[in-house]
């Protein structure tokens, strides 16, 4: 579980055969708390759950609610364990209560999230929101790639928009679903086998607000993963501080998880992949 965190260096993981890097932190210059959260769940040996949430309300509103997301889907993917239930089940109904019980604090308080299972080097996207997923090759192709639930989403995805005027469309923060909505809805993708050194991403909108796509493919293609990590913090950061002109700058907390699986467990996965 990574809330209210604010790395100054992404950490490595492993667990269930495969090789993670996370890097939570706030926005540049924020004494407030992180509104990002994160966690990797374990399931059993050779599956886990991964999930980022950026909470929305501003103040401690959406502080909670991304920890109340990621704590209720630890909670209903402990109890799915036990009672011999899939993870599918599991995360169905942690993104469910969590929307109801935020839903019933009445605040206003509200978050994205995305989640994605892990089982053997097979990855299945969940999604709520403009947090999230990617998995990249090491040639750079996108195999799967998740569509923000905002206006400036859709239309990038309908090609009403190029990826460029999406960067600093005036309603690039509006989003139209959301967990602790009333009518929030929950978009399942298919699976897909991971192969060998491909990587996969979840990120809150602090990194793809930031940092172009062909730019987060790039850094997360080639290298170690902790080199991969340092990469989009660092740079993600410098765009926020408004260290580069004439490219985006929206300063925002920033949260991602890396991955890569190679069929195998060891932490060699992580160590000089180019």
């Amino acid at each position: 579980m990574f809330v209210d965190a604010n790395m100054s260096a992404a950490q490595l993981y492993e667990c269930a055969g495969a090789m993670m890097a996370v890097y939570s932190a706030r926005c540049p210059g924020k004494e407030s708390a992180n509104e990002d959260a994160a966690a990797l769940i374990p399931f059993d040996e050779r599956s886990m759950v991964l999930a980022v949430a950026d909470g929305m309300g501003g103040g401690r509103a959406g502080d909670v609610a991304s920890r109340l997301a990621i704590e209720t889907l630890r909670d209903t993917l402990i109890e799915a364990k036990s009672e011999g239930r899939s993870m599918r089940a599991g995360i169905l109904n942690g993104i469910e209560r969590a929307s109801a019980a935020i839903g019933e604090r009445g605040v206003g308080a509200a978050t994205t999230i995305v989640v994605v299972e892990f089982d053997d080097g097979v990855v299945r996207p969940y999604h709520v929101g403009d947090s999230m997923a990617l998995v990249v090759g090491q040639r750079g192709k996108i195999k799967l790639q998740t569509v923000s639930h905002s206006p400036v989403g859709f239309a990038v995805e309908a090609g009403l928009l190029e990826e460029h005027e999406a960067m600093h469309h005036e309603d690039r923060h509006i989003v139209s679903n959301a967990v602790g909505a009333q009518d929030m809805r929950i978009e399942m993708g298919s699976s897909r086998k991971l192969g060998a050194r491909d990587t996969l991403l979840l990120a809150s909108d602090g990194l793809f607000d930031n940092l172009l796509m062909e730019e987060v493919v790039g850094r997360v293609r080639r290298g170690s993963l902790a080199d991969a990590a340092y990469r989009l913090a660092n740079d993600a950061t410098r765009r926020m501080e408004g260290g580069e002109a004439g490219h985006p700058c929206k300063p925002d907390d920033l949260t991602f998880v890396l991955l890569r699986w190679g069929g195998r467990s060891g932490r060699d996965q992580a160590e000089g992949m180019s």
